[in-house]
């Protein structure tokens, strides 16, 4: 890619790791779900981001939250029409980004989304050098579209994840590229960390089984947080985490596989390539917000 832009460059992407984005509704909890439990007769109720957890009844899934719905479509990509301005940007200037979603079919605007995680729209700004990030959520503007006031810190590259679901469709991972012209960032890069995070409140620390993560196969990450007092769901889930590859080609947005509020939680992840990751992971404490980063080497399968 060059980087001797004089405008703003945009780039449409698919995230690779669609179907391991997890989410949450809201609404009042019915009967929860135990993913295990084997159900009779033909399937009836099924989790949109959780597909294994299924029921013959209405409820909620047991691992996300999400309310179980019957008759799950077909996934399909929504089209986000994807805008900044002012369109040459600097940096430091505050500028505006803004998001709209048009339905695959018709092209026509979709207006009405379903609640997840406490929020209709989750947005992560990353930049290239991996040294900026942000998981934040764009406010409703007119005929659907969604708005959010940035300053983007340097020059160079920077990858925008959006997350949503469209009523009546499936949750969606929509990638975006913005080019702050000037000076490029470099590619960093990353060798093994697990070492044990101190963030604002918490001490945040990393194993994975197995030891070494193989590209294509499940991952089990296994977080400690001390003090174990005072641990909050935060936007509606237990933990928040993304995920991207070194070249921020693969961008997965996932939340634990196993937490009851405690200092222990499971989160599980497919590494899409053999290439070195950095995981943001988010917990909150006493209302603050932590965030440890942790940089894990994906080695192919010999």
């Amino acid at each position: 890619m060059r980087h001797n832009f004089t405008a703003i460059a945009v780039v449409v992407v698919v995230a690779v790791g669609y179907t391991l984005l997890l989410a949450q509704d809201t609404a009042t909890p019915a009967a929860p779900v135990d993913p295990t439990a084997a159900v009779a007769g033909d399937l009836a109720y099924q989790c949109p981001m959780d597909h294994d957890v299924r029921s013959d009844k209405p409820g909620v899934c047991s691992r996300c939250g999400m309310k179980l719905v019957a008759g799950i479509p077909a996934p399909v990509e929504f089209p986000v029409d994807f805008s900044v301005t002012p369109r040459l940007l600097k940096p430091g200037v505050p500028a505006q980004l803004e998001f709209g979603v048009r339905d695959p079919d018709n092209g026509r605007p979709i207006e009405h989304f379903t609640l997840v995680h406490e929020k209709l729209f989750h947005m992560f700004v990353i930049s290239k050098d991996l040294q900026y990030f942000i998981h934040d959520h764009p406010v409703p503007a007119e005929e659907g579209k969604f708005k959010y006031d940035i300053r983007f810190p340097r020059t160079g590259m920077y990858r925008v994840l959006t997350d949503f679901y469209p009523e009546g469709a499936t949750p969606q991972l929509v990638a975006k590229t913005v080019i702050v012209p000037g000076a490029p960032q470099q590619t960093p890069a990353l060798e093994r960390d697990y070492s044990t995070k101190t963030t604002e409140n918490l001490t945040v620390s990393l194993t994975t089984e197995p030891a070494q993560p193989i590209a294509g196969t499940k991952t089990m990450m296994f977080f400690k947080l001390e003090p174990a007092d005072g641990i909050e769901k935060y936007i509606g889930a237990w933990g928040h985490m993304l995920v991207g590859s070194d070249d921020l080609i693969d961008l997965i947005h996932t939340h634990p596989f196993i937490a009851d509020g405690g200092p222990n939680m499971q989160f599980n992840v497919y590494f899409p390539r053999p290439r070195p990751y950095r995981i943001w992971v988010q917990f909150q404490r006493k209302g603050v917000v932590n965030t440890a980063v942790f940089d894990v080497p994906v080695k192919d399968l010999d």
